[in-house]
């Protein structure tokens, strides 16, 4: 069994290197398609594989930084990247990080990181999950009250429209974005990236997980321009935060290059499934996987109240964390071919139509 352990030279620990692979494919798929790095299952698996969490999270965003890069330049081409309000998030989302990540510093020194980390994810994944989710069932009942007075249903309502009313503060500069389709004042995409950015140096993540939904819920971005234009900004936090982690000596560089060669294939994948799969399709698969991650959470805490049972829960988080990323992945690919299966059966039957004379 040694042949499957490599030693992190940085780190001093010797890692599983098949659930890096596992990690680096999977999530690569995953965070092609939902938008983000995939840091918020990355960083949780890589602590639960064993590393300590301030290098679980240098590590990642070094993998991370490079495999958005290859999302983002697919997305750019299927049009669903705004770099303007890409660019204009970028000054908050700096900011933020620092922050952050000198709090993340400050925690290791007092020895309190590996806790309050994975409190803080549990929290954050249990409230976006309730957000998407809630978002669901309200459009759905305006799906059903509009069925129920007889009239057409908007193909573009959304259930929670937080953006509306956020939209309604014109606070000079005013700024329209094409690509989102939104027009608003600029300091609202600058507060938004910042507290988001904030969360990202603190939990190690390009800050996907709660930027996605906040460009949709308090920006007001459609789902497929959100998915885009986030990862413009997760490549460039994640570029960022691989200088500031590596300079701080919490970055696994050998790990995140395991992880990259699997992430490139998956990213390309997880990107081109979004020209099949769109708006709520997106939001419920979401919603599924950051529940999964949030079980593997708990599991790995359940040892401060059953103490012998930490060798058992810790299997048990490995194998969720593990196979939720697998099962994803499986279920984003298949949607894949299925929509190109179609868009080609469809081009086929085009094609065959006589042109008229």
């Amino acid at each position: 069994m040694e042949f499957f352990y490599v030693m992190m030279p940085i780190a001093g620990i010797k890692i599983f290197w098949p659930g890096l692979i596992i990690l680096g494919v999977g999530v690569g798929i995953i965070g092609g398609f939902f938008g983000m790095g995939g840091a918020w299952m990355v960083t949780p698996g890589l602590n639960i594989l064993g590393f300590p969490m301030a290098f679980a999270i240098g590590t990642d965003i070094a993998h991370m930084a490079g495999k958005s890069l290859i999302s983002t330049m697919r997305h750019g081409k299927f049009g669903n990247v705004d770099y303007k309000l890409g660019l204009v998030m970028l000054v908050g989302t700096v900011v933020g990080f620092e922050v952050g990540a000198q709090m993340v510093m400050w925690l290791e020194r007092i020895g309190k990181v590996e806790y309050y980390v994975r409190l803080l994810y549990l929290v954050l994944l249990s409230l976006i999950a309730w957000m998407v989710f809630a978002d669901v069932a309200k459009k759905k009942r305006k799906e059903r009250e509009a069925l129920a007075a007889g009239k057409e249903v908007d193909k573009l309502a959304t259930g929670i429209e937080w953006h509306k009313t956020l939209h309604k503060i014109k606070i000079p500069p005013m700024i329209h974005f094409k690509e989102a389709q939104i027009y608003c004042s600029a300091w609202l995409p600058i507060i938004v990236s910042f507290l988001t950015g904030w969360l990202a140096g603190i939990l190690g993540i390009g800050g996907g997980l709660i930027r996605m939904p906040a460009l949709i819920y308090f920006v007001g971005c459609p789902t497929h321009v959100a998915v885009g234009t986030d990862l413009f900004e997760v490549m460039i936090s994640g570029l960022y935060g691989t200088a500031t982690y590596t300079y701080k000596g919490r970055t696994e560089l050998v790990a995140a290059m395991i992880m990259l060669v699997g992430a490139a294939i998956g990213a390309q994948i997880g990107t081109v499934a979004t020209k099949y799969i769109k708006g709520y399709g997106i939001r419920i698969a979401f919603g599924l996987a950051v529940i999964g991650c949030a079980l593997s959470i708990v599991l790995k805490l359940m040892w401060r109240i059953v103490p012998a049972g930490k060798p058992y829960f810790d299997g048990a988080a490995t194998v969720l964390i593990l196979g939720l990323v697998s099962c994803m992945s499986l279920y984003i690919f298949v949607r894949m071919m299925q929509g190109a299966k179609k868009e080609i059966a469809m081009k086929k039957a085009a094609a065959k139509v006589p042109v008229a004379q």
